[in-house]
């Protein structure tokens, strides 16, 4: 079961880079947005799975407090974007 973890950490990684490059690529501000927010996500999926792998609690609680910064950084990103007080 531990080799399965550890394929899927890896799988969500070189699937994160994707993210990292329609980031980069992305045509549109909200599209880099949101790339930004699923390799978040992803990022905070393998903390979790780390978590599980390795049995200690403190991946989970870096994973929650990542999770609560990347949902305030995004809210805060679109309403600066839907003000205009950022540029796209």
């Amino acid at each position: 079961m531990t080799a399965f973890f550890w394929g899927l950490a890896i799988f969500l990684l070189l699937n994160a880079f994707a993210c990292l490059y329609r980031a980069q690529v992305g045509p549109t501000l909200m599209d880099r947005i949101l790339a930004v927010n699923v390799m978040a996500t992803k990022t905070l999926v393998v903390l979790v799975l780390l978590g599980v792998v390795f049995g200690r609690e403190i991946f989970f609680t870096v994973a929650f407090v990542y999770g609560l910064l990347s949902f305030g950084v995004t809210l805060a990103a679109t309403r600066l974007l839907e003000s205009g007080r950022l540029e796209p």
